[in-house]
Formats: structure tokens, sequence, C-alpha cells
């Protein structure tokens, strides 16, 4: 079960280097359409640095929001949620951590004000809800762990070997084709447990992208990716709900490998998991820093489109950590009510706000980085979209 109080995480990465000054106000010229994966975006128009001032006024009413989704960016939600009462008493802000799958259909719904995602809408749920928006409020990454008894050393691994384990092709620790990727380890003929959410997942969204992307001919073509996916048949292979489940389950599972999110970092090194060093398009093996976080994402900051729909997985480069995202705040633009409308867009402008939330104070505690100043600009319109009436 995810955690019903809010986390204090310790500090994994310093965020630096991706935000630019905040100033000047935001404009914008001619747009474009473009396919980005699987869903049809429109080309971002040419963004200067936003000016937050004019959007983080909350109202002076009082307000409830309910927030609800992704497991992942739950942390970080409950490190902002107390603070921003603590400068706004009037607004009272409620969180959960059910999955992104959950908050993305909450937030459709209605039935919550703020969904939280680790993936970005699809055609078919905005033709559901065309007044759906998905905004970015923070760039996250996803980690590898494994629960091998005895392992010294880092262990390399291949989307494609990955791919195989997933798939029950390879099942034991010393299979000759993770030995090839690791001549100097010692590896066990231990029985690999493969272990994937149970619930709709943004985590599982951009694991199985990272697949498709890595094993094109292979995952790609037989399973593809998703908030939740056909999972191939595998005997040993268990289900875990949430982040926190991931880690509870691998850490008690002998021969376990996992993905994770970044923000349960910490968690996962209590549970004496191992974090794996996982091959990028270029062929390198990183685990997750703020330098590769911050190199996959400048292969794609130009490329981000109006509506912020876009795979930030498997860039070029080799510095580049291969599965990063953006972690996306799914709300309804059409709001009933003038207040709960401007206390959503303040709330969320304080957010994506350098000064505020996308300061390293807040993202250094779950191993976040900020959002580039052109993209915060992308979710500051978003973010002015939502209206009453």
């Amino acid at each position: 079960m995810a955690p019903k109080k809010p986390l204090a995480l310790a500090g994994m990465f310093l965020s630096a280097g991706l935000v630019a000054s905040a100033c000047g106000s935001s404009t914008s010229s001619s747009s474009t359409t473009v396919t980005t994966g699987a869903v049809a975006t429109t080309q971002a128009p040419t963004t200067t640095a936003p000016s937050f001032a004019a959007t983080e006024t909350p109202p002076t009413a009082s307000v409830a929001l309910q927030e609800t989704g992704s497991t992942l960016l739950y942390p970080l939600f409950n490190l902002w949620a107390p603070d921003y009462q603590k400068a706004y008493s009037n607004i009272t802000i409620t969180t959960a951590g059910t999955g992104s799958g959950t908050g993305i259909a909450d937030a459709s719904a209605g039935t919550v004000d703020i969904g939280a995602s680790d993936a970005y809408l699809s055609q078919t749920q905005v033709a559901k809800t065309p007044t759906l928006l998905n905004i970015p409020l923070a760039i996250s990454a996803q980690e590898i762990v494994t629960n091998i008894p005895g392992l010294t050393g880092t262990l390399d691994l291949s989307g494609s070997v990955i791919s195989q384990i997933y798939q029950g092709k390879i099942g034991f620790w010393d299979d000759p084709a993770i030995k090839a990727l690791n001549p100097s380890l010692s590896l066990p003929h231990l029985a690999i447990v493969p272990v994937h959410r149970s619930d709709g997942s943004g985590d599982t969204f951009i694991f199985t992208q990272y697949l498709s992307k890595s094993d094109p001919n292979g995952w790609g073509t037989s399973v593809s990716y998703g908030t939740t996916v056909a999972w191939p048949s595998v005997s040993s292979a268990l289900t875990a709900n949430g982040n926190g489940g991931m880690v509870t389950t691998c850490g008690a599972t002998s021969g376990c490998i996992a993905y994770v999110g970044i923000s349960f970092a910490q968690k996962a090194q209590a549970a004496k998991l191992q974090v794996a060093a996982i091959s990028n398009e270029a062929g390198k093996f990183l685990t997750p820093n703020a330098a590769g976080i911050q190199a996959d994402a400048q292969n794609f900051i130009s490329q981000v489109p109006a509506n912020e729909a876009i795979s930030l997985v498997y860039g070029p480069g080799a510095a580049s950590y291969p599965i990063i995202n953006f972690e996306y705040a799914i709300v309804n633009s059409a709001q009933t009510d003038a207040n709960k409308a401007q206390a959503i867009r303040a709330l969320l402008t304080w957010a994506i706000d350098p000064a505020h939330g996308n300061a390293s104070s807040y993202l250094s505690q779950v191993g976040f980085q900020p959002l580039p100043s052109s993209v915060a600009g992308l979710s500051l319109a978003q973010i002015n979209k939502i209206q009453a009436g």
C-alpha cells in the first residue's frame, strides 16, 4: 500500500543546470501539428522565460483540493503540500498515492482536482475528455533494482536482456547473456523473479517504453508499452502495488528484479536492493544521477510540444540516463467553480516556479530535476487554461 503520511526523503541529487532565471513574460508564435509516439501533438510555440507572479496568488476563499495518482510523484506532493498550506492556510490539499492510472481516471471523471501521472495522456483519453490537460511539474527518473545475495559490484543490464527476463527467456542470474555483460562479477545460479506493477502505473508506462525502444523487434512488437500491458506469462513473476510495494516485494524476494521510481531510492537502499547500470541508446551502462537525467532531458527540450505530451525515454548520447520522464499534473481545464480554478492555477504555478516548488530544496529530496525555463513556460500556458465557466 502507498504510505499515508508525508515522506521526508534524504537528498540524493542536486537539482541544477536546467532552470534559467524566471523573468519577463511568455510569448508565442504560430504552431504546427506533429506526431510524438502514439499521440498527435502540437509543436511548441516560441517561448521566453515565464513570469509566475500573475498566476501564483490563490483566492481568499477557503478551497479544498484533492490530488491522487502517481506514487512516484506522491513523495514530492507530500513535501509541497505542508509548506503551501503554511503560506496559504485557506487552501487545504489532500494527497494520495494510488498509481498514475487512477490519477488519470479520477481527474477525467472529476472525482479529484489534480491527477498525478508519470505518463502523458493517450489519444483515447484526450478524445474521451478533450478538456483534460497533462502539465509537466518536474523531471524524474526510474531505477532498475535487484536482490542478488552476495553480489559485489554494479550489475550491467542491457534493455534487450531485461526484455528477455520479463518475457521469461532468461531465467537465472548466471545466464550466459548476463555473464557476457558482467565478466568480472560472480553471478549465482539463482532463479530470477521479475516483479511488475499490479496497478495502472506511469512507472510501467516508462519502463515498457524503455523495453520497447531498446528491444524494438522483441518487446516493441510483442508487448509494447502502456500504464498497463499484457505481461508475458512467466511462472516466477510477482506483482506489487505502487512503488512502495515494488520495494517491499523485491526486498523480501531473493533473485528479484524490479523497476522503481527515483523518489523511492532511499527506501530501495534501506531494503538493501542493488541498483543496476542499464544501457542507453549509445550502449553505455549508467545508474541514475543528476548529470545523466539532465543529459537525456536536453535531447528532447527543443521538441516539447505545446500540449507537452512527449516521451523522454532513451535519448541519444553517451551520458544520457535512458529512463526519465516528466511528472504530470492531470487537470480538467473546464472547472465549475471560479475559486477552485484559481486555487488550482495558483498551486500548480507555485509548483513549477524555481523560487518555490521547483527549487532544489524540494526536488533534491526525491531525486527530481527542475523544468527547463522553456518547458515551464509551456506548463504555465496550460495552467492558464484552467478556468471556470
